[in-house]
C-alpha cells in the first residue's frame, strides 16, 4: 500500500475507520489471495471514479500483483460500467419484453480474462455491487460460486467495495472541508 498510503492518512479524523478498514481489507486477513484482493480493488476503484483513488490503487496493484490482474479489473469496471446500466434497467422497468430483446452490447472481454475466469467473475461482482445491479450482483455470484468459491471469497470482494466507497467519500470531503478552511482564512 506504499502509493495508497499518503492517500489513507490524509483522510481527516471523521475517517478513522476508514482509514483502519482500508488497510485491513487489503493487507488484513482474508480468504481473497494477493491476486484477487487487488483485482478487486482495481475494478471498484475504477468504477468509483475518485482519480486518486483509482491512481494509487492501480499502482499498488501493478507493484504487487502485475499488469495481468490489474488489465482484467479495469476490463470488469468498464463492462460491468455498461452493463449494470442495462440490465439494471431491465429489472427496474420488470417488463418482460425487454429481456427477450438483445442488448445489442458487445462484452467479448468477459470471455478473454488474462488472469483466472473466477477471478474476473469475483472483479464483475465488487464492481456491479458498487453499480447496484441485482441482476448482475446476482449473476457473478452464481458464477464465482459455480466456480468453487465460498461465500465468504464473495463477502470479502464486496467488503473491499464497501470500503473502498467509503473512503472514496471520505477522501473527497477531507479535501472538500480543507479547501472551505483555507478560503475562509483567506477571506478573514
Amino acid at each position: 500500500m506504499q502509493t495508497l498510503e499518503p492517500l489513507r492518512t490524509t483522510i481527516g479524523d471523521f475517517g478513522k475507520d476508514l482509514r483502519l478498514n482500508l488497510q485491513a481489507v487489503l493487507d488484513g486477513a482474508s480468504v481473497l489471495d494477493l491476486k484477487q484482493r487487488w483485482g478487486v480493488a482495481v475494478a471498484c476503484a475504477a468504477t468509483l471514479r475518485q482519480p486518486e483513488l483509482s491512481r494509487a490503487v492501480i499502482a499498488d496493484a501493478r507493484a504487487a500483483v502485475g499488469e495481468d490482474v490489474v488489465e482484467d479489473g479495469l476490463a470488469a469496471a468498464a463492462v460491468m460500467g455498461m452493463n449494470n446500466v442495462m440490465y439494471r434497467f431491465r429489472h427496474l422497468v420488470e417488463k418482460p419484453s425487454y429481456s427477450t430483446k438483445s442488448p445489442r452490447l458487445r462484452m467479448n472481454r468477459l470471455a478473454q480474462v488474462r488472469s483466472a475466469k473466477v477471478d474476473f467473475e469475483l472483479f464483475s461482482l465488487a464492481a456491479s455491487s458498487l453499480g447496484g445491479c441485482a441482476a448482475c450482483v446476482q449473476a457473478h455470484e452464481r458464477a464465482v460460486l459455480d466456480a468453487g468459491l465460498s461465500e465468504d471469497h464473495v463477502l470479502d470482494a464486496v467488503r473491499i467495495a464497501a470500503v473502498l466507497r467509503g473512503v472514496a467519500i471520505a477522501y473527497d470531503a477531507t479535501l472538500a472541508s480543507r479547501l472551505d478552511a483555507t478560503q475562509a482564512m483567506e477571506q478573514a
